[in-house]
């Protein structure tokens, strides 16, 4: 794939959160932009109509696609029917996903893309945040806001690029993982438990993926992974040591003082940071052993790490007073235990639990039965499935009793609406607790402002 200076491209599903900043990305390289989609929210809408690349009105429509266009790019989210995409391939103009233009641009970059079922956002950014403190150049893409970098993605000369590896299809024309798009020269995978229920029926056919990325690595290629993790040790037997570096980290030494956490380097000195949770330390050592093959030795790091903050939505602390609230992307059955225990283990109050059943394996009957005994650590816990999504998806067969099966715990309680939640989590009854929500969604819109107000 060859870009003409000046293409025109149109961009369809513009309003993603990484599709907008592509969109603003080619602009800013010189190329003709314009884009549909049927919903954009802000952060997406303000930014496109600062640089004009906002659609004059919401949409698909066949008038978009002229001969006129050099190249349409899709996301996964856009429909395999959708109308643009049937005027593409009838005007015979080529169309790509996301990851094929990120694979392009980064042509002359050395690829680094961080992989796992889970702490990819995490990893991803603790390794941008280290080179930006160390003043290294580089590119990146990432699948959350960080709040000190102004985009999710990043296009320019850099020789450098790091990549949040997701294992989700490309788009609706390509069903494989994006991760499989971007021919990495160094892989790091993050742990392996099966999601994505509605695309890998089967945990076998989602490891198959990740063996799929690791075959991928090229010869001089490393491979890195998390040394406690099962599925991974099956999934590298075969690699062949000679043509491809295998390394493994595990967790970095730490230590908890008066609710503070430090790390401890080789020399036995302790760095204050601004995270918790054994699951964090985990992802500090991934962070740690990528940048050590990007020449960052050990008190370079140390000193960059102790000022990282997590992106928004992972393990954040919206209210940080005696009674303490957190938000958390946690969706899967070990990251619900990992950071349910991160809570307990840093914070002395009693713990309610608030998890949001909204990815599509945890809409699942077959799959509910993996989150057995995952929120046992809690004090009291919360489930709320929307209403609206059993009425999308017509849901009829989770209940409460099921819910109590699954997750091995007879003290959860179910709510179905938004103002139930809010009344719910301000009972009086609850006030003592510290209260961690859960979810890869956003409780129907709750207003956490309001959910802080009422707890203060």
């Amino acid at each position: 794939m060859q870009f003409k200076k000046n293409s025109r491209i149109h961009i369809i599903s513009i309003g993603g959160s990484v599709m907008h900043d592509l969109a603003i990305n080619l602009k800013k390289l010189g190329h003709i932009i314009s884009g549909s989609d049927d919903i954009i929210y802000d952060p997406s809408k303000s930014n496109l109509k600062k640089y004009g690349l906002l659609p004059s009105k919401l949409g698909y429509y066949k008038q978009n696609i002229t001969r006129k266009i050099d190249i349409v790019i899709t996301g996964m989210h856009t429909k395999k029917n959708n109308i643009e995409i049937k005027e593409s391939k009838k005007l015979k103009i080529p169309i790509y996903s996301y990851p094929e233009i990120i694979r392009n641009f980064s042509e002359n970059k050395h690829r680094i893309v961080i992989a796992g079922s889970h702490g990819k956002t995490t990893v991803t950014s603790m390794i941008m945040h280290v080179l930006k403190f160390n003043k290294i150049n580089f590119d990146y893409l990432i699948g959350a806001k960080v709040s000190t970098f102004k985009r999710n993605l990043k296009l320019s000369n850099d020789p450098i690029i790091i990549i949040e590896g997701d294992e989700y299809l490309t788009s609706p024309l390509d069903r494989q993982p994006k991760f499989l798009k971007y021919d990495h020269h160094i892989v790091l995978i993050n742990g392996i438990e099966w999601d994505h229920y509605n695309v890998f029926k089967t945990e076998k056919k989602y490891q198959k993926q990740f063996h799929e990325l690791i075959k991928k690595t090229p010869k001089g290629g490393e491979v890195i992974f998390y040394e406690k993790d099962e599925n991974i040790h099956e999934l590298i037997q075969n690699i062949d040591e000679d043509l491809v570096t295998v390394r493994s980290y595990s967790e970095e030494k730490s230590l908890v003082n008066n609710g503070n956490t430090y790390l401890t380097d080789s020399e036995g000195k302790n760095h204050q940071i601004k995270l918790f949770g054994r699951h964090n330390m985990q992802n500090i050592s991934a962070a740690k052993t990528v940048c050590e093959q990007l020449g960052i030795k050990d008190k370079r790091f140390f000193k960059a790490i102790s000022s990282y903050k997590l992106p928004e939505n992972r393990l954040q602390i919206l209210l940080d007073k005696k009674i303490k609230i957190f938000r958390d992307f946690a969706h899967s059955p070990s990251k619900l235990n990992s950071t349910i225990d991160a809570v307990k283990n840093n914070f002395n109050n009693k713990l309610l639990v608030i998890y949001e059943l909204h990815s599509s394996s945890s809409l699942n009957v077959n799959f509910l039965p993996k989150y057995k005994n995952t929120i046992n650590q809690a004090d009291d816990c919360i489930l709320y499935l929307s209403q609206r999504i059993l009425d999308k998806n017509k849901i009829k067969n989770i209940d409460l009793s099921l819910l109590k099966k699954c997750f091995n715990n007879k003290k959860i309680k179910l709510i179905n609406d938004r103002d139930s939640l809010l009344k719910i989590v301000s009972n009086i009854n609850y006030k003592p607790f510290n209260k961690l929500f859960m979810s890869s969604g956003n409780f129907d819109g709750l207003n956490f402002d309001q959910v802080i107000n009422e707890n203060k």
